[in-house]
């Protein structure tokens, strides 16, 4: 008869045995891993800041020479004539500019209280009527063209923040500003 070889060793739990020691060195695994990132990325980081460090005076260097050159280059040329445009004077007083004064909120008296306003602080008055529209969340000042001083000046007048040119569509004749009444200033 055939007897098994009995080594002295319990073999019941192997698997149990297998998984243990397989998280054991997975876990060593892990810590050398990070052990080693630590300890090449000191070094690398070392390294590299030499490197750096060591470039910066070359570029310092190089940014200066080319400073010195071009100031060089700008006194050696004839002056640029850089004059800004002086910004246009209001060609017309308070009392030769005519402003039409359309309501824009739909609130019935709208135009003819702004129109009062603007009667008070010396502006000639056109044509006082209800806008296109009635939904204008913000009163606005527009200008035709060659009049922007003078909207700018209404607009400061009244505390309006909104002044933009008149459409294409706007003729040539007629009031130079437009005022047009919103829910708010």
């Amino acid at each position: 008869m055939e007897q098994p070889f009995s080594s002295g060793l319990d073999v019941r739990g192997w698997r149990a045995a297998t998984l243990v020691v397989a998280a054991v060195a997975a876990v060593e695994l892990v810590l050398l891993v990070v052990l080693g990132v630590v300890l090449l990325g000191r070094s690398v980081a070392a390294s590299h800041g030499n490197t750096v460090a060591a470039a910066k005076p070359a570029v310092a260097a190089k940014a200066k020479a080319k400073a010195r050159r071009t100031v060089v280059r700008e006194t050696t040329r004839a002056p640029k004539h850089t004059a800004r445009k002086a910004p246009t004077p209001v060609q017309l007083s308070r009392s030769q500019t005519t402003v039409s004064v359309l309501n824009g909120n739909g609130l019935s008296g709208a135009a003819a209280s702004a129109a009062q306003l603007v009667r008070a602080r010396g502006y000639h008055i056109g044509p006082v009527a209800n806008a296109a529209r009635t939904d204008y969340p913000r009163s606005l000042v527009m200008y035709r063209t060659g009049f922007r001083n003078e909207a700018n000046r209404l607009a400061k007048d009244l505390g309006i923040a909104i002044v933009t040119p008149l459409d294409g569509r706007a003729s040539k004749a007629g009031p130079q500003l437009t005022l047009i009444v919103g829910r708010k200033s």
